[in-house]
């Protein structure tokens, strides 16, 4: 009897030591897991209503987030990295909060029209990160604001289409006047005095940035009247000044017809054939270089939530596209300095047109 109470007594010991075991066990991997989780990072995006290749924002942040999970060993969908288009305005919210279910650690609104349903669930979703590109929400510390000195690029865009021009008349077709489109027409302004005091500028207002019929309207009438040089800040009515330039080219292979584009290069949709391409150059803001600097701070754990993040000519967040051999050595000299000075701080463009 006595050796059978030393036997159970010894076998609990047992069961307990081995039950204890297993928790120290568990513990140990659940701390370990922990550990793996914390060193994950997941990243999305929404889109505006232009679409994932809308050779846009939408194009560029997408592939400034592509990169930034390459980089670091991500893959597409849930943990890694990924995108939600929006068809209308009234998916916005719907995406925004889809992808802060889907648990990413920040999320990506592309576009001021985003700004509104950005605010509304950034003030619902607490505890998810966001960051809007091209847009400013004060006073909500789990947004960040990408913003971009389109301004500056767009200095030495005027300056390069006074230059070029052979007929002393360049134009500006903007989308819908506001800040930002002012800050493209202000600059642009600017810099074409600064490289001709003499040159013509005409602006025009589309009062749309999907009006492709009204941009080639404007650009008809422009180069109707001796304009040979235009710029656009306008999205999807931008389309039709490239359409008229197309045309005319078609026509007249000697015609003196040229576009500046804008956000992307845009000489793809310059090109009329294989010799031909009526792209002069294009105003970049490098969304991707900003989208993949973003999501690498905060992966580090410096989120720059509740502030405002503005990419220049200094820190290459803007410039102008390759001009593919078409700017005299004149015309690169002229732009490199006034690319410096801009640097410097010696020229200060301004960010609103003149009254």
């Amino acid at each position: 009897m006595k050796k059978r109470k030393i036997g159970l007594a010894l076998s609990a010991l047992l069961a307990s030591g081995t039950l204890l075991a297993a928790c120290g066990s568990d513990k140990g991997d659940e701390s370990k897991k922990s550990g793996s989780d914390k060193d994950k990072f997941s990243v999305a995006m929404v889109t505006d209503i232009g679409g994932i290749d809308d050779r846009s924002f939408n194009q560029s942040t997408w592939e400034g987030i592509e990169k930034f999970g390459e980089e670091n060993g991500m893959k597409k969908g849930n943990g890694g990295f990924d995108y939600l288009q929006s068809a209308s305005e009234s998916d916005y919210n719907t995406n925004l909060n889809n992808l802060v279910r889907r648990n990413f650690d920040l999320v990506y609104a592309v576009g001021f029209n985003l700004h509104d349903a950005t605010s509304e669930v950034a003030k619902q979703q607490k505890d998810a990160k966001f960051a809007i590109i091209d847009s400013v929400i004060e006073g909500q510390d789990n947004v960040a604001s990408i913003m971009f000195r389109a301004n500056e690029a767009s200095y030495l865009a005027g300056a390069a289409a006074a230059l070029q021009s052979k007929t002393g008349k360049i134009g500006f077709i903007g989308g819908v006047e506001g800040d930002i489109i002012g800050g493209f027409e202000a600059g642009f302004v600017a810099g074409a005095k600064a490289a001709n005091p003499k040159v013509k500028i005409d602006i025009q207002y589309a009062g749309s940035f999907g009006d492709a019929s009204k941009g080639q309207a404007i650009a008809k009438r422009m180069y109707d009247s001796g304009t040979d040089i235009i710029m656009h800040a306008a999205g999807g009515t931008g389309n039709g000044l490239f359409t008229e330039a197309k045309e005319r080219k078609k026509k007249d292979a000697k015609a003196d017809v040229w576009v500046i584009g804008v956000d992307r290069d845009q000489y793809d949709e310059g090109k009329v054939n294989d010799k031909t391409n009526i792209t002069l150059t294009s105003v970049l803001k490098r969304v991707d270089t900003a989208a993949e600097k973003v999501s690498k701070d905060t992966k580090d754990g410096k989120f720059p939530g509740g502030k405002t993040i503005t990419f220049g000519l200094k820190d290459k967040g803007v410039d102008l596209a390759d001009d593919h051999g078409v700017f005299t050595d004149d015309t690169k000299k002229k732009i490199d300095e006034f690319k410096e000075k801009i640097i410097s701080g010696d020229i200060t463009v301004p960010e609103k047109p003149e009254k």
